[in-house]
């Protein structure tokens, strides 16, 4: 632990952020999963693949992931979305 006032401010700003970065990064998985079900199963697949699209997207511009990252996610949810057409 350490002793000095700003370096025991910095640990707890981490911990709280790494804390709400985990939540939200298990919050946009479980959005796409959900998008892959609905995809699968076919109802309401475009409705999910929008829904989905919007939290990458919120998720890219926050830094919660590499603008690339969530491209390529996107780009991987279209092209199962049209195939299940």
């Amino acid at each position: 632990m350490p002793n000095i006032k700003s370096a025991i401010k910095r640990v707890k700003v981490t911990e709280t952020k790494t804390l709400k970065n985990t939540i939200r990064k298990s919050a946009l998985k479980t959005t796409v999963k959900k998008c892959k079900e609905a995809i699968a199963k076919g109802e309401g697949a475009a409705e999910a693949y929008k829904s989905t699209t919007k939290a990458l997207d919120k998720a890219a511009a926050k830094n919660l992931l590499h603008k690339n990252t969530a491209a390529r996610r996107k780009s991987r949810l279209a092209k199962a979305l049209n195939a299940a057409k």
